[in-house]
């Protein structure tokens, strides 16, 4: 699992099957004290996560397919799995 900032979205007319009826959202990585570290990566919203939202994601490609309940996925290998409420060290 990884830490995460959604920064932004994507539009897209055209997507693989594996992405149709799916939100797909820009993630910049964040360290424990939510500083940026690492490049923006995009994900499939499993939670309804919008821009500002703290998040985890999963980016195993077997664990994400079943966060989004579709085994024939082969193309996700990332998914937002969480929204983070608090962290505490």
């Amino acid at each position: 699992m990884r830490l995460g900032k959604i920064i932004g979205t994507v539009v897209s007319d055209t997507k693989a099957k594996a992405y149709e009826s799916k939100k797909i959202l820009i993630v910049q990585p964040l360290d424990a004290d939510q500083k940026a570290v690492g490049t923006s990566f995009l994900a499939i919203d499993a939670v309804q996560a919008g821009v500002g939202d703290i998040v985890l994601t999963i980016e195993e490609g077997n664990s994400a397919r079943q966060v989004i309940e579709d085994e024939d996925a082969l193309t996700v290998k990332t998914v937002i799995a969480a929204i983070v409420d608090d962290i505490s060290k």
